[in-house]
Order: structure tokens, then sequence, then C-alpha cells
């Protein structure tokens, strides 16, 4: 069994201890922000980290309202530029915390005047020693170069991160997490069944909108690095102008498909691409029966009821359990390729850019 799947199976020990640990220095920033509200945020990352910082960029302003942009390195690292950070928050993260590029952002946003947060995996990174605040993601060593246990663990940070900037983010919800994880992991004999039918799949599209935008990423870059199938990544809306001339009969487009309001679109998705022959996967949860019992689509149905009524928005609390499956048939399918997901060619597990 590959390294990659044993950490996907650690995952909601992971999650628990990772909210637990933080939460007391994550009230301390939420008391700090009551008084302090920054007037915009700018995320920081690479890599399976940027996709983490994707999610955040929705989150953040769906619940909290503050204006959120994703940083451009080479701003810093190529053109020398400086930029007034002035009342702004800015996030850096990265699992190694060692990530060259992420951490000059970090370093120049506090001479600007930024207030800075490090979210990482190690505690005696560079990263965590540049921050002013540091949420840990305990998920103890990742062996595996194709990044699991640490990417749900910053989805968790983000989200104690929303809560410290009074974002409506349940934190019974949160405690809730692992529980859907474990939920999720219970389907792993399935999911290798499924992967099965796409051993000699070369091309894939990956599609999410909204909150699960970021685990269409995700999800691609998991088929990238450890498959080496060439998985584009599309939110539904996007994949209508121009992107959908790719699908022909029998091509396989994955998507993300909770109930609430990304809904209609993604069920219009599925429509446009069966008509085209498609081949389609989906992963939903019991909450949109709907898209469980679609005719001529497989699905995997994590078995927990992940919409919420009281949440804004509804699927607020999908992302994290919905990537886990992902992550399953990624690993199986590179055991069914006769690949090594923990040693893609060419990679390493921590990546310097500048």
């Amino acid at each position: 069994m590959s390294k990659m799947l044993e950490e996907i199976r650690q995952q909601p020990v992971a999650l628990e201890r990772t909210l637990r640990s933080e939460l007391k220095g994550v009230e301390k920033l939420r008391a700090l922000f009551a008084k302090n509200r920054p007037r915009f945020i700018i995320l920081a990352a690479r890599g399976t980290s940027d996709n983490a910082a994707q999610f955040g960029r929705y989150l953040l302003e769906i619940a909290t309202g503050i204006p959120v942009s994703l940083a451009a390195p080479s701003i810093f690292t190529l053109y020398g530029a400086r930029v007034d950070y002035k009342d702004a928050l800015v996030v850096a993260i990265s699992q190694s915390g060692e990530s060259t590029d992420t951490n000059l952002v970090l370093e120049r946003a506090r001479e600007c005047g930024a207030f800075t947060v490090g979210i990482t995996n190690e505690a005696s990174s560079t990263l965590a020693k540049i921050a002013e605040h540091v949420i840990l993601v305990r998920a103890g060593r990742e062996k595996s170069v194709a990044a699991t246990k640490t990417y749900t663990g910053q989805l968790m940070a983000v989200n104690m991160l929303a809560y410290a900037l009074g974002a409506p983010v349940s934190l019974d919800e949160l405690r809730a997490m692992p529980d859907a994880v474990a939920g999720a992991l219970k389907l792993e004999a399935e999911i290798r069944e499924k992967s099965g039918r796409y051993r000699y799949m070369e091309n894939a599209v990956v599609v999410g909108r909204g909150l699960n935008y970021a685990n269409a990423f995700e999800w691609a870059l998991k088929l990238m690095e450890t498959c080496y199938v060439v998985a584009e990544r599309f939110s539904s809306a996007d994949f209508l102008h121009g992107p959908i001339a790719m699908v022909e009969q029998s091509f396989p487009v994955f998507l993300f498909a909770p109930a609430g309001v990304t809904w209609p679109s993604i069920r219009e998705m599925i429509g446009l691409v069966h008509g085209l022959g498609a081949e389609t996967l989906i992963i939903t949860d019991r909450s949109n029966k709907e898209a469980a019992s679609m005719k001529g689509t497989r699905a995997i149905v994590l078995p927990s009821p992940l919409h919420r009524k009281s949440a804004v928005p509804e699927e607020l609390y999908t992302p994290l359990p919905y990537i886990v499956p992902a992550q399953i048939l990624a690993a199986c399918l590179a055991e069914e390729k006769g690949l090594n997901p923990d040693k893609p060619r060419s990679l390493v597990k921590v990546t310097r850019t500048m």
C-alpha cells in the first residue's frame, strides 16, 4: 500500500488534532480582529497550498465580506515592487514553510505594514518564524510527495481563520468534519473498483464551482502528479466559454455536485456533457438526492448529509470531506496504472521557486 493512501486514512485524526490544538490561539486572533478588522486580505501560496488559498478566497469573501486577492510572488521576487499593505492581512500557506517566494511575500508584507499569518505543517519552519501569528496544521510528517492530509489540514485552518475574522463558521460543524471524512474513507473499496474504469485514461476535465472550485484544481493536480493524466480544471461557468469543445464520446468529466446554490449550474453541465457522450463521475453526498440518482452518471455519494440550511452558503461544509474521495481515486488509479504515487517523476517534496 502506498504512503499516499496511508496518509489519506490519517486525515480524521489529523483534523481533530489541528482543531483542538489551535483553537485557543485562534480565539486570541478573533479578539484581535474584533478590534482591528483588516481592510483587505492577500493569500500567498504555491502548488497544493495555492488550491487551499483558492478555497480561502471564496470562503473569506463570502463569509466576511472582506475583499481577498491571491498574491503574485513575482511582483516581489522578479520586479522588486513595494506594495502598500496598510490595514491588510497577508496570509502565507505552505506545507513545509520553506517555499522561498511565499516567505518573501510575507517578509515584504510585514515591511509594508501588513499583519501576517502563517499556515504551515512545520512549527520550526522559516514561515513560522516570519509570521506574526501561526496556525499549525498538525498533520504529522507527510512522507508521500503527493500532499493529502496537509491539504485538508489547510482547509481546516482556513475555516478557523474565517472564524477568527468573525465569519459565521460553526465550531460544532468543524468538530464534525473528522467524522465526515471518516465516512468518506469507508467508500475506499467502492472507489477502488470505480478507478479501474479509468486505467487507460490520458486526458480528463474536473469541474467545480464556488467553494468547491478549489477542489477541482486539487483533484486535477492529484491526477496529473500521481497518474500522469492531463487534467484540466474549470468552473462550470468557465467551461462553457470554449473548453467544452474538447468533450467527445467517452471523454472523462469529473464533477463536484453538492446541494445548494451551485447545483443548478452543475446539473446543467452534466446534461450538456451527457449530450456530447461524455463519461461522467460526480462526488456528492446524501443531501443531494437528485445528483445521486441521475441516470448515466456514476456517483460517489458521501454518507454524511452535508447540506446545512442554517449555513451561508448552504454547502459551506462540503469542500473538506468532498476532496477525500478524489484523493482516494487518484491513489488507486496510480496503482491501476502501475505507478508509484509517493514518488512522481521529476518531483520532490519541498519545491523552492523565486
